[in-house]
């Protein structure tokens, strides 16, 4: 019988998960840490459990919870030096964030050319792998409601409305929006142009996270959505560790 894996993208905000048997992604979804009674309902004897956590530790408890009380054993992952042919290049392997670790190898498993990974969620990850495999480095950036908060909180005029994207604004609402939106495009403009320079053709560029569908319109790089990507490479390990 082919167990069936329970998939667990654990985000500092949201949890979100993939039911897979084999081959085939039998569901997914996604919780508030508070309310974990969806993902309680797939919660089956003879699941295993794969996590990719950088949750706060009450978050990552609730979920421990959560899996234990229903009988399903669960491997929290970790980045490490290679997989497969993905190289690890942090100067300290082991610190690189298990999130980030997951989105290259399921970035890997959909192109072998370079390629920028985009995380665009309570942070903003930007990590460069090579054509090779080799991740070589990225940046760590605050997304969009951490910016907006630091404003809010570290000036007097700034109110709490919400804008629009403008070439030009004439209003702060618009004015903070379109910074919001300068900041990170340029952001991983910068990087891309950095990546693509040492490469012999032009890189993908995979964008994932909460904010990747109001990110991805103004990027002015090549860019395309893969919002599980995460949960793929969490996928790619599973399968591996379930042949050995």
């Amino acid at each position: 019988m082919t167990p069936r894996r329970l998939l667990l993208d654990a985000g500092n905000s949201r949890l979100k998960w993939a039911l897979v048997e084999g081959a085939r992604w039998l569901s997914q979804g996604q919780a508030d840490y508070a309310d974990l009674s969806g993902l309680s309902a797939v919660l089956t004897p003879g699941t295993r459990a794969y996590v990719a956590s950088v949750t706060r530790d009450e978050n990552a408890i609730r979920l421990r919870v959560c899996l234990e009380q229903a009988n399903v054993p669960a491997r929290w992952l970790s980045a490490g030096e290679r997989f497969d042919d993905v190289e690890n290049g942090y100067a300290q392997p082991a610190q690189l964030g298990v999130d980030r670790w997951m989105a290259l190898i399921g970035a890997r498993k959909r192109t072998q050319s370079a390629c920028l990974v985009v995380s665009a969620g309570t942070a903003v990850t930007i990590d460069a792998m090579t054509a090779t495999g080799r991740f070589i480095g990225g940046l760590i950036v605050p997304g969009k409601a951490l910016m907006r908060g630091a404003l809010q909180a570290g000036t007097a005029r700034v109110g709490t409305g919400s804008g629009n994207w403008r070439d030009f604004p004439r209003s702060t609402e618009d004015a903070v929006e379109s910074g919001l939106v300068a900041a990170l495009a340029g952001a991983i403009a910068a990087q891309y142009a950095r990546l693509a320079a040492q490469s012999a053709e032009a890189p993908r560029c995979l964008v994932s996270g909460g904010d990747a569908e109001w990110l991805l319109p103004h990027l002015a790089v090549p860019a395309e959505p893969a919002p599980a990507l995460v949960l793929e490479g969490l996928d790619c390990v599973a399968r591996k560790e379930d042949a050995v």
